[in-house]
């Protein structure tokens, strides 16, 4: 299946995945200009990584307002062969499919952690820093037997080049082209021509924090949670029963948390942090929109940083002081290569950082991703109720390193056996 040209000219037109007529027809490209660098986060936080925030909130910011699924349209439908259907999701709008894809594109890994949760993690050919979320995975799947991931030594995306994409040769993009046109040297031209002669775009990135998408697709921009993302995707993929039962865990989870969480004014102050420099602290708030708390705001912590501070800046040990959270979250805590006990000596050991309430308190906890898929948000769900209300949930091990700790039976929130055969295809029941 790959295009008969790589070079110059114009490839021929793939025959078996399309544009719906709704994408080029409502004009997705028309009147776009290069802007912006390669969107909204770049490689800020915790150990370089380039993880960001969302789930299931309110109106965002100007470009939209986040949607449900099956607001966009009819997903999946097909044009009764059996075989072509369409699925509709901002800002691509309508895309259509003539065969369901095999090989996958990403940049984030929300995305890529949709794929794998439809056990197609390892039908993924590309990532931004493949070999850091490679490890960073591979500290949840020991919880999941049978699951197995290899994410390492993939083509590095977050700056994708035109001539890689053709030489990947993918059967669909799971990446943002709004993302992917406020990087540097991409027009409207390069995106059309990628997704006529190549695959489909198919993604949605500005959902992380609410951000505003470049102005050629704010009109078009909707805001979604990371499962009603989840249910599109799976509808590309065509595996609605994968989706709906892993949707089912995550509902009782969320209802199991909901029931247990105890009155407003005993819920701690809460600060999610990147911690790798002390003197340039990445702070991100905990109740904003976005999937990228899609796993704290459900447990409704209260705020400790007020309206100086927004989300994703960057604040010193003083700043961290004045807001005194009762709980720290370090991102990328789990990462092999990051060192918990450091990280938290670090903080008592210093002068100004040693007088928080949550340093004192000895709750600094680990956390894992925050550009996190369907599974891991699952894994970080109920890591971070154990975090927050371990008198109502069961307490977290003091984690230092290694793999998700092993929690007994009777103090799961959710089951592994039941996720790990939704992922390998044993079933979804």
């Amino acid at each position: 299946m790959a295009s008969d040209e790589t070079g110059d000219g114009v490839p021929t037109r793939r025959d078996y995945v399309k544009y719906g007529g709704a994408l080029i027809g409502g004009g997705l490209f028309a009147g776009c200009t290069n802007g912006g660098s390669g969107g909204s986060n770049g490689s800020g936080g915790a150990n370089g990584s380039s993880e960001t925030q969302a789930d299931t909130a309110s109106s965002g910011s100007a470009g939209g307002t986040e949607t449900g699924s099956g607001t966009n349209g009819t997903d999946g439908t097909t044009d009764g062969s059996g075989n072509a259907y369409s699925v509709t999701m901002a800002p691509m709008g309508e895309v259509s499919f003539e065969a369901v894809p095999k090989t996958v594109f990403t940049r984030l890994t929300h995305l890529a952690g949709m794929a794998f949760a439809l056990g197609r993690g390892n039908d993924v050919n590309a990532m931004h820093a493949p070999d850091y979320y490679d490890a960073l995975w591979n500290q949840f799947t020991p919880r999941l037997p049978g699951v197995s991931l290899d994410w390492s030594g993939l083509y590095s995306s977050w700056e994708p080049s035109k001539e890689k994409l053709y030489e990947l040769d993918s059967d669909v993009h799971l990446a943002d082209p709004a993302s992917v046109f406020a990087v540097e040297g991409w027009n409207e031209s390069d995106l059309a021509e990628i997704g006529e002669n190549v695959a489909p775009w198919f993604g949605n990135q500005y959902s992380d924090t609410h951000a505003t998408p470049p102005e050629a697709y704010q009109d078009r921009y909707r805001y979604y949670s990371l499962w009603d993302m989840f249910e599109k995707v799976a509808a590309v993929f065509q595996e609605r029963e994968r989706y709906r039962a892993l949707s089912s865990i995550h509902s009782d989870l969320r209802d199991t948390i909901e029931s247990e969480l105890p009155a407003t004014g005993e819920r701690p102050t809460v600060a999610l942090l990147g911690l790798s420099d002390l003197e340039s602290i990445y702070a991100y708030k905990v109740s904003v929109p976005g999937f990228l708390v899609a796993h704290i705001r459900p447990l409704k912590p209260a705020e400790t940083f007020g309206d100086d501070v927004s989300s994703g800046d960057t604040v010193d040990t003083e700043t961290l002081l004045a807001a005194d959270p009762e709980v720290v979250l370090a991102l990328g805590g789990m990462h092999p290569d990051t060192d918990m006990p450091g990280i938290r000596s670090g903080l008592a050991d210093d002068p100004v950082a040693a007088d928080v309430t949550a340093v004192e308190n000895d709750r600094v906890y680990a956390q894992g991703a925050r550009y996190q898929g369907p599974i891991l948000n699952l894994f970080q769900l109920e890591m971070s109720a154990k975090q927050l209300y371990p008198d109502r949930f069961g307490e977290w091990p003091t984690y230092e390193k290694g793999p998700y700790p092993e929690i007994p039976p009777n103090e799961r929130l959710f089951d592994r056996e039941r996720v790990a055969r939704i992922i390998t295809g044993e079933g979804t029941t």
